[in-house]
């Protein structure tokens, strides 16, 4: 049984009476009258379990976008229901109720709730509005109903168990520079043809020479049989392998802004999943900390995006050690021809010490090696910030870091590996313009 705000409100006006009469059988009369009435409307309510409720949720949506819970109760019962739902979704679902950019906390949040009314045989229907601040599966285990009397004083309550899911796919805020990189593409690919002959380009058609013209793309022969000089364009080559390996061991957990690591990670490696596909190239992609905690092979041109945000988007850190031999090995496995490795981590001296470099070194040997990390932006405010004696004990750590930071890349870069480390937001274009250099220098 349940009370509602009526039956306080009742109750609080027997104090008028006990002032006009302040006697006990004032007070007793009173409880007594506000217990039969809250007795007797619970009795007339109707039955919250003789219901059939049904919910309709997206499979899926975006991060940051709304969508909503669609409730539907048909009353079985022969009693008219007055009943208030709430479906139990759980607190990160729910939109925020602080003001756009306040720095206040979040404050506690609770599913809206619907009242419905029904006659018997009947349904209702009530729209719940979800706008979800994480990423991944968030589910909902029942359905609490509260069956009202006709007095509104009380009811019946009950979980009826209702389980349901919504995936939150990855916001992919880094789609925006897709556009500019696609038009560069679509220049390297012909439409301005590439002039940089190099092993990994492909031949595409013979033109006339124009002043500015590489001498080396002079074709004799052509020349000698059109008694004009000819020269080749060439154009990047397509259907290389494109093979995306997401860090989630213990350093993805790491805060940076209001995110983490492997936030910025997947940001990364949905754009330049989506670029490479494009450009012909096949991509492949894995979630690895100790085991393969996702894959993305053989999808369709079309359907790479989605099939890369559905399969990345439940995935969270591992407080585990990466184990880098493992990732080599699941490389070996499924690259037997040269190919674009992109490693998705960090460049911290410990976890390249950790095994990373040894790794890398022998992937070098046969693939063309990136490893794209992100920058932590606290870092870069310690170093530029030094108004007193902690700021300044603050900024050497910091200066000391960077240096490491650079001490790794620099022994990374003799072993033939490209190293990408940006900001969480410049991660993303940083490494997509990255790809679309080494296609352009045909070293893929």
């Amino acid at each position: 049984m349940a009370i509602t705000w009526r039956t306080v409100a009742l109750t609080a006006l027997g104090a008028v009476w006990v002032l006009i009469w302040p006697v006990a059988l004032t007070v007793v009369a009173w409880t007594a009258l506000v217990v039969v009435l809250v007795v007797l409307d619970v009795a007339l309510a109707a039955s919250p379990r003789a219901v059939e409720i049904t919910r309709a949720v997206p499979a899926s949506v975006r991060l940051g976008e709304p969508t909503t819970s669609t409730l539907t109760v048909r009353n079985l019962s022969r009693r008219r229901l007055r009943a208030v739902v709430r479906d139990a979704w759980p607190p990160s679902a729910i939109a925020d109720d602080r003001p756009p950019g306040s720095p206040l906390p979040r404050r506690g949040v609770h599913t809206p709730r619907l009242t419905l009314h029904a006659a018997p045989g009947e349904g209702a229907r009530g729209r719940i509005p979800l706008l979800p601040s994480r990423r991944g599966d968030l589910g909902v285990p029942f359905v609490a109903i509260r069956a009202l009397g006709p007095m509104g004083l009380a009811g019946r309550q009950a979980k009826i168990p209702m389980h349901g899911r919504l995936r939150v796919l990855p916001a992919f805020v880094s789609r925006r520079h897709l556009p500019s990189r696609l038009a560069r593409l679509r220049e390297m690919d012909g439409r301005a043809s590439v002039q940089v002959r190099s092993s990994g380009t492909e031949f595409d058609s013979l033109r006339e020479y124009v002043v500015g013209d590489d001498v080396r793309s002079i074709d004799w022969r052509a020349t000698a049989r059109r008694n004009d000089v000819v020269v080749r364009t060439w154009r990047p080559e397509r259907d290389r392998r494109v093979m995306i390996v997401v860090d989630t061991g213990r350093t993805s957990a790491t805060r940076v802004l209001d995110g983490t690591r492997l936030e910025a990670s997947i940001e990364a490696a949905l754009l330049l999943g989506v670029l490479a596909d494009r450009a012909g190239d096949r991509v492949e992609v894995i979630a690895y900390d100790r085991a393969v905690r996702a894959r993305v092979a053989g999808a369709s041109r079309s359907g790479l995006l989605p099939t890369m945000a559905d399969a990345l988007a439940p995935i969270e850190p591992a407080l585990l050690e990466t184990d880098w031999a493992g990732v080599a090995a699941e490389v070996r496995a499924r690259m037997s021809q040269r190919a674009l490795v992109v490693l998705l981590t960090t460049i911290d001296p410990a976890t390249v010490e950790a095994g990373l470099l040894d790794v890398v070194a022998q992937l070098a040997q046969r693939h063309q090696v990136v490893v794209a990390a992100v920058a932590d932006p606290e870092l870069e405010r310690m170093r530029t910030t030094r108004t007193n004696i902690m700021e300044a004990y603050e900024a050497a750590a910091a200066e000391r870091t960077a240096l490491g930071h650079a001490a790794v890349g620099m022994r990374l870069r003799r072993r033939g590996v490209e190293v990408v480390e940006a900001m969480p937001d410049n991660l993303p274009p940083a490494l997509a313009d990255t790809y679309l250099a080494l296609k352009a220098a045909g070293r893929l």
